[in-house]
């Protein structure tokens, strides 16, 4: 017979599994996208979002898409969360999601921020609403194929423990780095006034395609059931950084001509 204590101990690991597998390009990797972001604002810009967001910040409500999942209301935002694509396919050549996605979820938040009769509720639901999903769209496995459900069913091991190639993607790589949000923040790359302006031009289907060519070696780089350590993290991480980095610029890129 089971004991009531040992019952609990049972229903205790499960539901830490189940928290600790439910996570997205990870809380640390939105919040860091939206502090670097901050960083890159025009002064005129960061106050009228702060009016807008009554004091919170990027990196504060850069988790607001994934919140709301858990609101059956909000289910129509869903597939504004990836675009799936084959490998042989670019945006401008994949069958597009009839539902929506990455790109027309982005292009919906830009407009009905940039509608001067959108109410203050609607550009702020937009505005935490973009701050995510440019952050999505910079997380390769979020432009990943339908068949694995952007690496979702590609199962995989992180340190001996089951895991797959979305969520080390996601989260796994970044906790074990074991920095904040804002120690990442504050440790991006220096970069040139040439290499910012590359990163931040082209458009948001030039950027989907982008991740897209990164996507492609993302699932080259493991074998189903690997166990993956030390040396993918060594390997990968540097571009998890420079992900997160070009999220944060070309959001800044964005809201900059938003609310110029």
């Amino acid at each position: 017979m089971i004991s009531k204590f040992s019952l609990f101990i049972s229903v205790l690991f499960i539901s830490s599994s189940i928290f600790a597998t439910s996570i997205e390009w990870g809380p640390t990797g939105h919040r860091t996208t939206g502090k670097i972001a901050e960083n890159h604002l025009k002064k005129s810009v960061l106050k009228k979002i702060d009016k807008l967001l009554d004091g919170q910040s990027l990196a504060f409500v850069s988790t607001y898409g994934d919140e709301i999942k858990s609101d059956k209301k909000y289910n129509k935002f869903y597939t504004w969360h990836y675009v799936n694509m084959p490998f042989d396919k670019t945006y401008e050549t994949s069958e597009k999601n009839p539902q929506g996605d990455l790109v027309t979820g982005i292009n919906k938040c830009v407009e009905v921020l940039k509608d001067e009769n959108s109410s203050k509720e609607d550009k702020a639901f937009y505005l935490k609403l973009l701050v995510h999903l440019v952050g999505d769209l910079h997380q390769p496995m979020h432009v990943g194929r339908a068949e694995d459900k952007g690496g979702n069913t590609v199962q995989v091991q992180w340190f001996g423990r089951g895991t797959n190639l979305h969520r080390v993607w996601d989260s796994d790589m970044i906790n074990e780095w074991g920095m904040s949000y804002l120690e990442l923040a504050d440790n991006e790359q220096d970069l040139s006034k040439a290499q910012l302006k590359a990163i931040q031009a082209g458009s948001v289907i030039d950027w989907v395609n982008e991740s897209h060519d990164l996507t492609k070696k993302v699932y080259a780089s493991v074998k189903v059931g690997e166990n993956l350590r030390y040396q993918y993290n060594y390997d990968h991480f540097k571009t998890v950084r420079q992900q997160l980095q070009k999220a944060g610029i070309r959001l800044a890129e964005l809201l900059n001509d938003i609310f110029a």
